[in-house]
């Protein structure tokens, strides 16, 4: 297969983990014999700095015209300690959804053997946990109209009836090819937005009887994540909520370094881990690169490279088993593992097997 994939490396440890990221994916490639171009861009405050905008034209083309994006982290204290600053880089993030029409964030969460003890969740309550939250990524109070002046603000939480429907099509999607099990995720006994989100599930949810749908507003589906995690298997939310449900995912695994996640929708895919950009680690040789990692093994299997993206997956275990581990989810007394040395065992592995 060819493909043109637009790497998006970003702010502060997002080019050291994208730089691991892409070299997995010329070892895949060389491995199963497809021809893979990468074509770099700028996004962020990487984007900002060198002119003036997050996410610049020339950098959405870049991403119209590929197959793909491998998108690393943005972010940079400077930004996020001035509140009167009007360009932002997350400002870049959110255009990308915007333009790209990336109405669907695609996160699994699930548990690692072997590092469950990372998690500060006890063992008995995380083991097995293997779900995904489809979280809403193009509407709500994020895009939504807003006003600020130094006595008042708002933020409208704006919600059409094809806005939900579309989301909820992809979850039941998930959910079909999973264990069957939905959870619609809402505010409905407060938020009226909510209450549509609800009154659209319902009518949906006779067009997928397979489907075990259930309904959870997002307090008790926040403690239920924590209590019982094993109990979700496709969990549903708009964008605000699956915001924060998903950053809460991540104490299951035991690091945020372990996740991924694809965006989806009418343009090209974007596949990114869920951490941030960490700008106190940038150029230190620490930062986990798996979750990067396993976003390209997302990417492969997006287009149908089932068995690559399982030799992406089987090599991050093996690593994780060899304790070839950055000092985040290293085993006490365990071997130093830079981001680049975790990044070339796992390459390699690959090309050896």
């Amino acid at each position: 297969m060819k493909l043109n994939i637009a790497v998006l490396a970003g702010d502060g440890i997002g080019p050291e983990i994208m730089q691991q990221g892409v070299a997995v994916v010329k070892a895949v490639a060389e491995r199963f014999a497809h021809d893979v171009s990468f074509t770099p861009a700028l996004c962020g405050a990487a984007a900002i700095d060198r002119v003036g905008t997050p996410f610049p034209e020339e950098t959405f083309t870049t991403c119209m015209n590929a197959d793909a994006v491998l998108f690393a982290a943005v972010g940079d204290p400077k930004f996020d300690n001035d509140p009167t600053a009007r360009v932002r880089p997350e400002q870049g993030l959110l255009a990308m959804r915007k333009r790209l029409g990336l109405f669907a964030n695609i996160r699994p969460v699930q548990t690692f053997t072997g590092l469950i003890h990372k998690s500060p969740l006890k063992d008995e309550i995380v083991s097995g946990a293997d779900f995904v939250c489809i979280r809403e990524l193009t509407g709500g109070m994020y895009f939504g109209e807003k006003y600020q002046d130094d006595d008042k603000a708002y933020d409208t939480n704006y919600y059409t009836r094809e806005e939900v429907e579309r989301i909820l099509r992809v979850a039941y999607d998930y959910a079909m090819k999973r264990r069957r099990h939905l959870t619609v995720v809402d505010k409905a006994n407060v938020l009226a937005s909510s209450r549509l989100w609800r009154q659209v599930a319902k009518e949906m949810e006779g067009l997928y009887p397979e489907v075990k749908t259930d309904y959870m507003f997002v307090d008790n589906a926040s403690m239920r994540m924590l209590v019982e995690p094993t109990f979700f298997d496709v969990m549903v939310t708009e964008n605000t909520f699956g915001d924060i449900l998903t950053d809460e995912g991540s104490c299951i695994s035991g690091s945020m370094g372990l996740l991924p996640s694809a965006s989806t929708g009418i343009h090209t895919p974007v596949f990114e881990p869920v951490h941030g950009s960490w700008p106190q680690a940038a150029g230190k040789d620490i930062a986990n690169p798996v979750a990067q990692i396993l976003s390209a093994a997302m990417m492969m299997e997006h287009f149908g490279l089932a068995a690559e993206g399982a030799l992406i997956r089987r090599a991050v275990d093996a690593a994780l088993d060899a304790h070839v581990r950055t000092p985040d989810i290293q085993v006490e007394g365990g071997q130093h593992y830079g981001t680049r040395e975790v990044g070339a065992w796992i390459a390699g592995y690959i090309a050896t097997h």
